[in-house]
């Protein structure tokens, strides 16, 4: 595998490679089979409701992913940081938003400590920022 860094760490999920084009393809068919084959019936309409339920209920199952996996990136990175930064108030290191900790979870261990300084700064504000000012990167491999 490829060892990440900023300009290559976003996954390309499954529903954009997979799932996306199988979804457009029942979409099509279903209104291709209603309209144009058979016209109007019952089973037709039936066929064209699964596939706009399908369509809408995959990306909303992946969307659903998101907060939880985050709000557990915020977990652990507390916990790093707390343990990594003991000189640093709790209730310091509890104020760094979550966009930021989600952030931080690729800066190594070594590094942690100038980032942090730098965010309670005000120097890094965003997502991007920080991980741009990440040096030493710490792959993460189980972002679904």
């Amino acid at each position: 595998m490829k060892p990440q860094g900023f300009s290559h760490h976003v996954r390309h999920p499954p529903f954009l490679t997979v799932w996306g084009p199988f979804i457009l393809g029942l979409l099509v068919s279903a209104y291709f089979v209603a309209q144009t084959i058979f016209g109007f019936s019952w089973d037709n309409l039936a066929l064209a409701i699964l596939a706009l339920l399908v369509a809408f209920v995959v990306p909303q199952s992946r969307r659903h992913a998101f907060p939880v996996q985050d709000r557990v990136i915020r977990l652990e990175e507390r916990l790093r940081l707390k343990e990594l930064l003991p000189d640093v108030p709790a209730a310091r290191i509890d104020g760094i938003p979550t966009d930021q900790l989600i952030a931080l979870r690729f800066a190594s261990d070594g590094e942690v400590e100038e980032l942090v300084q730098r965010i309670f700064s005000g120097e890094l504000v965003s997502r991007r920022e920080i991980k741009q000012a990440v040096r030493e990167w710490r792959p993460d491999h189980e972002r679904v």
